[in-house]
């Protein structure tokens, strides 16, 4: 008889819901349950969870450690999908193997590089991955500095967190005066540069910002998917113009996405994203997790999730090519169950309970996190 698997995903994306349905839902048929932790009792991965708890919060990142281990021997975590704390997790790989819980994240080696983004931009430039001019700011000066010579090449400049995930902290900089302009209709990125000047002589320490020009789109995020021997099993991009989104395995953006994902150790899953810098091709971020779009590859007749979870326990899926690239489509919000009650370090015979109510048909509450499709 095959065994079920047990997964745990600690602290994760709203959207990661659908990663647990996949998982539920794949084409090995084998049973899953999935165990979820995160700080917030609203969030839907715990609703969505066969088992959930709140995580402790101020612990340290030996400390998270420590309680990670915990949760997978205490709950018999046959595979741990790290995002929170994921380079001090990953470095206690053998301490994970030793309860038998195998990682589903990089190689030390790999999130160290990609926790900076300058750092990354050094690495990958030089293995040949295009990138575009960057600059590392850390003063008002500085940021003068990189604005002008990005101006005088006829670009505008951006900037963002040089350590930091998704889009937070992204800003445009704009040289015109603040007006009525920007109070009308939803805030956007732009923000004006003797304000952020301002903002930095006033500020008690420096900031570790990543300058460049704002790049074009279409946006291209590759999902990638590496074994621990560094050989792509899949590699598939999903582009962004405006609200429409699509796919492709046009080798402009999968080749420099193999060239990372193979050279850097990002096993098992990660998301390589790139824009257009003029007419070329260059990288813009590196995940070293699953993206919160992952699922969106099921519209192709993929399965990453599964297939990563089955590379992590050992069972190649061989090599992975999309059977059909499905149709442009577009990203809407639904609504997703929340628990009734907060789930506090629940035992085994409390477990069934929390299973009752995340089935129950009525919902206490929803949260606007998920991310559905629906085709153009």
């Amino acid at each position: 008889m095959i065994s079920r698997v047990r997964v745990w995903l600690n602290r994760t994306y709203a959207e990661n819901v659908f990663f647990m349905d996949q998982l539920r839902r794949n084409p090995s048929d084998r049973a899953v349950e999935i165990h979820a932790t995160h700080g917030d009792p609203d969030s839907p991965v715990l609703a969505a969870a066969d088992t959930a708890e709140l995580e402790p919060e101020g612990l340290s990142p030996a400390g998270y450690v420590e309680y990670a281990l915990d949760q997978c021997q205490r709950r018999g975590i046959d595979v741990f999908v790290p995002r929170l704390h994921q380079s001090a997790i990953v470095a206690h790989r053998a301490d994970f193997e030793a309860v038998g819980t195998a990682l589903l994240a990089p190689t030390p080696e790999g999130t160290a590089v990609f926790e900076d983004k300058a750092t990354a931009y050094e690495a990958v430039s030089a293995v040949g991955v295009p990138v575009p001019p960057w600059w590392r700011v850390r003063t008002a000066d500085e940021l003068v500095c990189a604005v002008e010579k990005l101006e005088a090449d006829g670009h505008k400049a951006c900037f963002k967190p040089a350590a930091g995930a998704g889009g937070v902290g992204f800003r445009v900089i704009t040289r015109g005066p603040f007006s009525l302009f920007h109070l009308n209709g939803f805030p956007g990125p732009y923000v004006q540069l003797d304000l952020v000047l301002d903002a930095l002589r006033r500020a008690e320490e420096p900031v570790n910002w990543l300058v460049m020009p704002r790049l074009e789109e279409p946006e291209v995020s590759v999902d990638c998917l590496t074994g621990p021997d560094n050989r792509i099993r899949l590699a598939v991009g999903r582009t962004k113009k405006g609200r429409r989104r699509g796919f492709t395995l046009d080798e402009r953006w999968l080749r420099p996405a193999r060239l990372i994902a193979e050279g850097f150790g990002l096993y098992y899953l990660s998301n390589i994203q790139f824009r257009m810098y003029g007419d070329e091709p260059v990288l813009l971020d590196v995940n070293t997790r699953p993206a919160g779009g992952l699922h969106q590859l099921s519209l192709c007749g993929v399965n990453a999730p599964w297939a990563a979870v089955q590379l992590a326990l050992g069972e190649d899926p061989g090599v992975i090519e999309p059977p059909f690239l499905g149709q442009d489509y577009a990203v809407v919000s639904g609504p997703k169950p929340v628990l009734p009650s907060v789930p506090v370090q629940r035992e085994e015979a409390d477990e069934v309970m929390l299973q009752a109510a995340v089935t129950a048909p009525v919902a206490v509450g929803s949260v606007e996190a998920a991310a559905e499709v629906l085709p153009l």
